[in-house]
């Protein structure tokens, strides 16, 4: 019955996929007058409501900052859809939102198959493991026969049964969809490890009665490239939200912030600032927005460093260091391409 169950979801899924994008992408969003933008139901750093209702996060800022390239600076024309892992692919394949933005790992199959396309990597993570400090566990090697709390439908829940069994190792899964229920699972005792991204495992951390009883284990077991996501079909939208986050790691590059963006563009005589900026060229146009399309961006929400900084870096309760994530000239693997 399981298996049946499984097969006709995956029937489901296929179907959605034959469904194409809207070519006119950016007209409906201009129409409706908002942008609609999927995200996590509540991840710390990447997405979550703040004591006022706010949206805030690496992710949101992602929606944000596409907002703010359409409307010509109005970031808050967003409506959020906030998704579990298993609603998020046919929320896009269904033209329920306009875009995914929810720590949401590129893959061949769902680049291919599920009829998406992935815009660019805004955050490189991997898979790794949290328990308690009392376990006196020190490596996942020493995991085997342990019960694992893991989120449905997700790489996690895959690369967890690879690992296991690349390393003759057996565990007992607790799948569970929403992945607050998954935190609050681990908490409860009903399994001895949690097991997420990295990134995701040090703010499911931060929401546990005592924090400091919990220790991330230091195995990376996975690639984990999360990123914007849009459905096939529109390459004029793909190519918007595509450079827009190429923009905001050529802004981080050349020294582009919310603070200097409005002095940039008047005074700058770098060409590759005047290009970004709008200055030279019909590089705005050319996608249908405005030359100065990521002037209103950088306004809005800061460069890509700026928008790390703020939400998930050294600074915030997550504290986390760029490692991976920093420009190619520091050492990390963000890298855009040029606006030529």
């Amino acid at each position: 019955m399981k298996n049946l169950v499984k097969a006709l979801l995956g029937s489901v899924v296929i179907a959605y996929a034959a469904i194409p994008a809207s070519a006119a992408t950016l007209d409906d969003v201009k129409n409706r007058g908002a942008l609609r933008c999927g995200v996590n139901t509540g991840l710390p750093g990447f997405a979550s409501q703040n004591d006022k209702g706010e949206w805030q996060g690496l992710d949101v800022d992602y929606c944000k900052a596409v907002a703010a390239a359409v409307f010509e600076g109005d970031a808050s024309k967003v409506q959020y859809s906030p998704l579990s892992a298993v609603q998020r692919f046919p929320a896009l394949q269904n033209n329920e939102i306009d875009l995914l933005a929810r720590n949401t790992t590129w893959t061949m199959n769902r680049d291919t198959a599920l009829g998406l396309n992935f815009v660019g990597v805004n955050y490189y993570d991997g898979q790794g493991f949290m328990v308690r400090k009392d376990l006196n566990i020190t490596s996942a090697l020493q995991l085997s026969g342990a019960t694992v709390c893991v989120q449905a439908g997700t790489t996690t829940e895959l690369n967890l049964t690879d690992y296991f069994r690349a390393n003759n190792m057996e565990f007992n899964p607790v799948v569970i969809e929403q992945q607050s229920d998954v935190n609050s699972a681990y908490e409860q005792g009903r399994c001895d490890v949690l097991t997420t991204d990295a990134s995701g495992l040090y703010a499911s951390r931060l929401e546990l009665a005592n924090p400091d009883e919990h220790v991330v284990l230091p195995e990376i077991i996975s690639k984990e490239p999360l990123g914007p996501v849009v459905r096939q079909g529109d390459e004029q939208w793909f190519d918007i939200v595509k450079w827009v986050h190429f923009g905001l790691l050529n802004a981080e590059e050349l020294g582009v912030t919310q603070d200097n963006v409005e002095e940039m563009a008047a005074n700058s005589e770098n060409p590759d600032v005047r290009r970004l900026l709008g200055k030279d060229g019909t590089f705005g146009q050319d996608v249908g927005l405005t030359n100065d399309w990521m002037v209103h961006v950088i306004k809005a929400v800061g460069n890509y460093g700026e928008i790390f900084d703020r939400n998930v870096g050294p600074s915030t309760p997550l504290k986390i260091q760029r490692g991976l994530n920093a420009l190619w000239t520091k050492g990390g693997l963000q890298y855009a391409p040029p606006v030529r």
